[in-house]
């Protein structure tokens, strides 16, 4: 199995199971790659703030959401071991905000991922960077050398 293919299937398989992302707040994977993730979500009225603009961690749910298939697309668990993000333009009802979220680093255990958080005209809603520690096991079996 190449990196592509794999990373492909770590997005089929979370993305199966991610009842959060795609129930609940309304995200599309638009694709898993090793080190890389790319997800969407259109503003809807469920997402506003008492501002009547998207509450922030809507937001950062979607770059968090982001985050975990970037993290996870070698196939081997991981999870948040901290992030932060900085918010830098608010979004409205109907905005389209699009995530693409990718490795800077991986050593041993641990990773750092940067997100950025846009919206359709390409302007920079909010940038997220994330830790991540790998855990025992797979997002789904495979023959491991």
């Amino acid at each position: 199995m190449t990196p592509e293919q794999r990373a492909r299937q770590v997005g089929e398989t979370m993305f199966a199971n991610d009842v959060a992302s795609r129930d609940t707040m309304g995200m599309e994977l638009l694709a898993c790659e090793p080190g890389r993730a790319v997800m969407r979500m259109e503003v809807t009225p469920r997402h506003l703030n008492g501002h009547r603009i998207c509450h922030g961690g809507f937001v950062f749910t979607l770059a968090d959401s982001t985050f975990a298939f970037a993290c996870n697309s070698h196939n081997r668990n991981a999870v948040a071991a901290g992030c932060s993000i900085e918010f830098l333009r608010p979004s409205h009802k109907g905005d389209v905000l699009t995530c693409e979220g990718l490795e800077q680093t991986l050593s041993g255990r641990h990773g750092i991922y940067d997100m950025k958080v846009t919206n359709q005209r390409g302007e920079v809603v909010a940038l997220f960077r994330g830790k991540s520690a790998q855990i025992a096991g797979h997002v789904f079996p495979e023959d491991q050398p």
